[in-house]
This record gives C-alpha cells, structure tokens and sequence, in this order.
C-alpha cells in the first residue's frame, strides 16, 4: 500500500516536472523566435535613422519616419561614436528625467553587447544599442512562475489530502476503540465475577491468580481504547516500575528464549508526568513487536538514561533489523511485515508518545540480521 503511495507522489512531480520542462523548451523557442524579429526590427529602425540623418531625398521621409515611430516595444538608445546619448526610446518616461537613469541603462546593454553601428558620412557613425522588450523578458520568466503555479497547486493538494485523509483515521481510530472498549466492558467484568467465585470456593487453585492477572490486562486494555480520542490526564509516574511490570507480564506469556535485561542506573526511581495505562500500553508494543522480530528467541535489552529535561529509553533487540527505507514507514498506520495483525501497535506508540505526551519515539539505530534500537523520550516536565 505505502509503496503504490510512494509511486503515485513520484508520478505527479515527474507529471509537474514534465510539463514545467516541456513549458520551458516551448518559451525558449518563442523566446529566440521573438529575439531574431525584434534584432530585424531594430536593424529597421537603425536604417530608417541612417537614411534620414544622411538626408537622402530619394528615400520618401514620411515613411522612414513611420517606421522609427513603430518601434513601442524595444527599449533602444541612439549614441554617437563617443557614447554620448543622442536620444532613447520605449524607456521609463518618468525616470528617463534623470540623465543617471539612461546612462546606467546603457552600461547595462553594453555589457550584453546588444548594439547596431550606424555608418554615417565623412568616417562618422552613430550607434543604436537596444534590449530585450518587456514582453520578450516576462515571457522568458513565465514558465518558472508557471512551474511554480504547478508544484504549489501540487502541494496544497496533496496537504488537503493528507490533512482530509488523517482527519478520516482519526475518527475510524476514535469510533474503532470506543467500540472495542464498549465490547470488551461486559465479558470482562464477568470474568472477574467468575474468578471472584473460583477464589472463594476453591481458593486451593493457583491457576485463578493467574486468571486474576489477564482479567486485570483486559481492564487496562479496556481504559486504554477508551481514552483514545480524548486528552488524557497525566500525573507523576515512577518509569522504572511500569517498565518493570511490563517486563514481568511479558516473561510469563513470551518464549523462554526470549531474555530480559533492564538497565537503569544506580536508582529506582525516575518520576515523569505520564498516563501510566497508555505509556505502557506503548512499552507492551514495542517490546511484543522487538520479540516477534526475533522469532520467539533473544535478547531484549532496555535502558533508561536521563537528562535534566527527558527520560530516555532505548529498546534493543537481536531481531532481523529494519531497513533504512522503513524507519519511518514502521509507525504509519497499516504498516506490517507479519502475515497476521493490522499494522497498528507502532503507530498507537508513536500517536501516544507524541500527541498525548508530548515525546518522540524513532528508530535510533538497526542493522539487518542483527537488531534495532528504538528510542523514546520522554519530557520530565509538565506542558
């Protein structure tokens, strides 16, 4: 699914790409084209002007003078052989006022070379500079800004997507889990009534503790898919020991194989304001996720640093790894490797961690066929 995505993003840039590129080749063409008429139209001009400075009566006048009153949309300045302006066209009325204003023009079109030499009598001549017309020049910037016009209709597009698409998940996330809370409710406040009873009238059973023990993992997982779409309260929480009974559940219900070790420095003790019931519902994942990557057999190693703002936790495992295409691929919705389950305990992590806490969780490091390390931190302050 995320890689059809992933070639549809890449189809509509190249899409975008395409026709800025096909946009640029055209204008480039017109552009020349436009270049080659007004260099004719210019040398017009520059003739016209010749024949009438050299007052050649056999050349009818009124038309040579038509055809320099023509010229509305190339800026030209008319020099004599010292470069001392004679007169321009097609320039800012206004600035053209200040002789600075031509002056500054005309160094400007001599650096690109763009001028016609007037031959005139007696070893004489004038020379027309000119440059390109307002015209020529947008219609060399039109298909950047066209180019532009397309990526950000591109853009706000595919975050309007996106924004619609997320604000869809969020209500099916929303609907899914207080319907599963709502379903889980009645059997599982009547298994508690039947242990009630087991407890009571053959207190000599030791399975009924351990009974006891999945009635109260249903409870808790019963409140954590109530609280999703709603902000949850936070209060001071000790880290150390919901990792520690997250560790102890697991080892009970996992492979033998499957070896524990929990590195927490010199105390036992690390207080962080947190939802105890979601934060361990994310530990649960992370590790049932680090486990099933290495197949029933291992070594999950935690360790808890802090720092004078965050609490971090690094998960490592001796698992298949993640490739790097796929570090942050692993917590969007849907996103599985596993033949069974929906793809969605990351991605319940990373929402937890993140929206309700405040935190972030990432793949800090991983190296195929030898393990990963996922990190969270945690603030140690109240937001």
């Amino acid at each position: 699914m995320y890689s059809k995505k992933s070639l549809w993003k890449l189809f509509l840039l190249l899409f975008a790409v395409c026709i800025g590129m096909g946009s640029l080749i055209y204008t480039d063409y017109l552009v020349k084209k436009l270049k080659v008429e007004e260099r004719e139209n210019v040398m017009m001009w520059a003739e016209a002007t010749t024949l009438i400075s050299v007052a050649d009566t056999s050349q009818d006048v009124e038309f040579l003078s038509l055809v320099i009153d023509n010229n509305n949309t190339v800026p030209v300045i008319l020099t004599d052989e010292s470069d001392s302006i004679i007169s321009a066209r097609n320039f800012d009325s206004e600035k053209m006022i200040d002789p600075r204003y031509l002056k500054k023009q005309l160094g400007m079109i001599k650096e690109n070379n763009n001028r016609i030499v007037i031959d005139l009598e007696d070893n004489h001549f004038n020379l027309i500079y000119y440059k390109d017309s307002t015209i020529l020049t947008m219609l060399m910037y039109y298909p950047y800004i066209q180019l532009g016009i397309i990526l950000l209709f591109i853009l706000v597009s595919y975050l309007a997507f996106s924004s619609s698409r997320k604000a869809e998940q969020n209500q099916l996330w929303v609907g899914m889990s207080r319907e599963t809370a709502h379903q889980l409710g009645t059997p599982t406040s009547s298994l508690a009534g039947w242990i009630e009873v087991l407890q009571l009238k053959h207190p000599e059973v030791s399975i009924t503790k351990e009974l006891a023990l999945d009635v109260e993992r249903l409870e808790k997982v019963t409140e954590r898919f109530s609280r999703i779409g709603s902000k949850p309260s936070l209060t001071d929480e000790n880290v150390v020991l919901i990792i520690l009974r997250t560790i102890e559940y697991l080892k009970s219900r996992t492979s033998s194989k499957v070896k524990f070790s929990f590195e927490h420095g010199a105390g036992n003790s690390v207080i962080i304001p947190l939802n105890s019931a979601l934060f361990e519902w994310v530990i649960e994942n992370v590790f049932k996720n680090a486990i099933d990557s290495m197949e029933g057999s291992g070594e999950l190693n935690i360790k808890l640093t802090e720092t004078d703002k965050n609490a971090i936790i690094d998960i490592s495992d001796t698992g298949k790894g993640i490739p790097k295409s796929a570090f942050k691929k692993i917590f969007n919705p849907g996103f599985t490797t596993k033949q069974r389950g929906w793809g969605l305990g990351l991605s319940l992590a990373k929402r937890i961690i993140e929206e309700y806490h405040r935190g972030r969780i990432f793949v800090r490091t991983s190296e195929l066929e030898k393990g990963s390390c996922i990190r969270i931190v945690m603030n140690k302050g109240k937001y």
